[in-house]
């Protein structure tokens, strides 16, 4: 993840974050970007986080073509090039870099990319700027984010309306926006594209493995991760709420109904 100016990345780097990342790969969370990737293309992938999605795009682009993948965190950066080592990819340079203060040249790249990462940061408009001036005039830069406050799901647990408001609290006490989704076209049109195209795509948890994945990771995240430091320091939540919703989450799991969908806006963006 890249932050810019003065936001603070919510969920940190703890392993039960990374653990869900890495489930990411390009099919399922940048296929609206798909149709745009042919060998031998400059990609640069903002905010790369674990590098799943980077190795994909990567493979896409072929060995004739690059891709420069960054994110301010250094120690997420070894682990992605560790992930991209061991699918024998040599295409990919890894940089700590500012999503803001992009080091490249203008029109270097002939697709830019960012997955989850504009909610996070605290000026999404100004990351796009960067994002448009480094893309070829011809390129495209594609965006993709959740919308925490579409996120739905069954039974309507009270816990987890607890916890999607200690998440959008929390998020926002960083500095993001964390109904980034909804805003995606608007933030594009305020960065200068001439020409955006919005599209929205889920995620769904409905299986007994999906919902076991989905509310340990959660339930770990609510009591381990940046989530649950950031707002026990704000005074967010105490200790006994964040058991409490953790508490929830694994109910969830166990429901035999149990539900849950995550929307996310995406944009492709040129001129």
């Amino acid at each position: 993840m890249t932050d810019h100016q003065s936001a603070t990345y919510t969920h940190g780097y703890q392993n039960a974050v990374l653990r869900s990342h890495r489930t990411r790969t390009a099919a399922n969370s940048a296929g609206y970007l798909l149709a745009e990737l042919r060998p031998g293309q400059a990609v640069l992938d903002v905010g790369c986080g674990a590098g799943t999605i980077t190795a994909d795009l990567a493979e896409l682009v072929g060995p004739e073509g690059r891709v420069v993948a960054v994110d301010s965190s250094a120690e997420v950066l070894a682990q992605a090039a560790a992930h991209a080592a061991g699918r024998g990819l040599r295409n990919i340079r890894f940089e700590v870099a500012d999503a803001g203060e992009l080091p490249f040249t203008g029109g270097e790249f002939d697709v830019v990319h960012a997955h989850q990462v504009l909610q996070h940061v605290a000026d999404p408009v100004a990351v796009l700027r960067e994002m448009r001036r480094v893309v070829a005039p011809d390129g495209a830069v594609a965006a993709r984010d959740a919308d925490y406050a579409a996120m739905t799901w069954y039974p309507e647990l009270p816990e987890l309306a607890a916890w999607l408001d200690l998440y959008r609290q929390t998020a926002r006490a960083n500095g993001g926006e964390p109904d980034a989704g909804r805003r995606l076209l608007a933030w594009a049109h305020a960065a200068g594209f001439a020409e955006v195209r919005a599209s929205s795509s889920s995620w769904t948890f409905a299986s007994p493995g999906e919902r076991l994945w989905w509310g340990e990771s959660w339930a770990e995240r609510t009591t381990g991760s940046g989530l649950a430091a950031t707002a026990l320091a704000r005074g967010i939540a105490d200790r006994a709420e964040l058991e409490r919703i953790a508490a929830g989450w694994r109910h969830w799991t166990v429901e035999p109904d149990g539900w849950f969908g995550v929307l996310h806006g995406e944009i492709l963006a040129r001129g």
